[in-house]
């Protein structure tokens, strides 16, 4: 059974930083495509970023490129995004998956979910 268990969201002032992390158990991180997603109040799940079972793909939206950090630890079997200088639109629910199909920037891509976790920039 896949479970992903996510971590460090929180509350951050704009201009700030956040690491999630997103750390799985039943499946290796490492021969999988995994991918991050951000539900705002209100809108659709929209992709931030995406990691490949190789360490070669790395892709981000628009909006998280040059900000965000996508990296895995394949020896913890754990996927991170680094969040830096923060502004309050990238306030919302944070989500890792783990793709099992492609384009992997649509959320109905990926089978496995975490909880989420809540991430709220103050400006």
């Amino acid at each position: 059974q896949v479970q992903l268990v996510q971590s460090g969201g929180g509350l951050v002032q704009a201009g700030g930083s956040l690491r999630l992390s997103c750390a799985a158990s039943g499946l290796k991180v490492s021969k999988y495509v995994m991918g991050w997603f951000r539900q705002s109040r209100g809108k659709e799940r929209e992709f931030v970023a995406v990691i490949g079972w190789s360490g070669g793909t790395i892709l981000y939206s628009a909006s998280a490129k040059g900000r965000f950090t996508v990296s895995r630890d394949n020896a913890k079997n754990t996927v991170f995004l680094q969040m830096n200088s923060l502004q309050p639109e990238y306030t919302g629910v944070y989500y890792c998956a783990a793709a099992s199909t492609y384009p992997y920037h649509y959320a109905a891509s990926y089978a496995s979910w975490g909880p989420g976790t809540q991430v709220t920039v103050s400006s």
